[in-house]
């Protein structure tokens, strides 16, 4: 008797293990497609925002583009139009900031430096093979 109670309470742990496997599996899934890089997108967007400078050309959620004139806290002051006008809006509108950085140029020409360096290497390579090539033809 008390083997078949342990036999049924086993089958019935591993049926609810059977059961939950692809629950769990189904939100692994989800983590990795659609959580994780949302998150990485939310810090950028944040990390964007929190480096804005005066002087920065931006675009708000909305589609205004103006220049930024002052920063505080958590609002901006925007100059648009011809006539300067002035609007605060919240940071959390800015969608697009249009300045390029010098932290953004030095890490595009570090990019730049390290393609050139490897078209060099490349065609180091190639004309050393032209020479082998050109000995074995001798």
């Amino acid at each position: 008797m008390v083997n078949v109670l342990l036999a049924a309470q086993q089958q019935s742990t591993a049926s609810m293990l059977v059961t939950f496997i692809p629950l769990v599996l189904i939100i692994v899934v989800f983590y990795f497609l659609l959580i994780r890089p949302q998150r990485k997108k939310d810090k950028e967007d944040a990390m964007m925002r929190n480096n804005i400078q005066v002087g920065d050309e931006i675009v708000t959620a909305g589609g205004i583009i103006g220049i930024v004139f002052s920063v505080k806290d958590d609002t901006l002051v925007v100059e648009t139009g011809g006539d300067r006008s002035k609007i605060r809006i919240k940071k959390w509108a800015v969608s697009q900031n249009l300045t390029v950085h010098e932290q953004q140029e030095a890490a595009a020409a570090a990019a730049r430096e390290a393609r050139s360096a490897s078209k060099k290497k490349i065609k180091a390579e190639v004309s050393e093979s032209s020479d082998i090539e050109n000995d074995i033809e001798k």
